[in-house]
């Protein structure tokens, strides 16, 4: 894939990280589930869907990927937000976790990407 592509499937992927977040909190609130089983398994299926349409890799491979991602940012995007790096400009940190799970995403898949071309 020509990295003007992968930049242009990162940006539309990063768009929807943003704009489903309070999408599957309203669901989760909702289904009265915990809010981080329901972001996890949110971003696992958009992960899913990134895989399959872009990436077109193995079945398992595609599954695995997506989940692994979904679970390691959303869990990196609230050890990020424990640091206060931003209090000043997002006091309840909501923004910023949203942001670092949404870039902590992008930065794994752009890893696996390089690791599975280099095979």
């Amino acid at each position: 894939m020509k990295p003007q592509i992968r930049i242009l499937v990162y940006s539309i992927l990063f768009f929807l990280y943003l704009t489903t977040t309070t999408v599957l909190l309203t669901i989760g609130e909702k289904l009265k589930t915990d809010p981080y089983i329901t972001l996890g398994c949110g971003f696992a299926i958009l992960n899913l869907i990134y895989a399959f349409l872009a990436l077109k890799w193995n079945v398992l491979l595609n599954i695995i990927c997506s989940i692994v991602i979904a679970a390691l940012s959303l869990f990196l995007a609230l050890k990020f937000t424990n640091l206060h790096l931003l209090l000043n400009y997002d006091p309840y940190q909501v923004k910023t976790a949203i942001f670092a799970n949404a870039v902590f995403s992008i930065i794994f898949w752009e890893i696996v990407y390089q690791v599975k071309i280099r095979r």
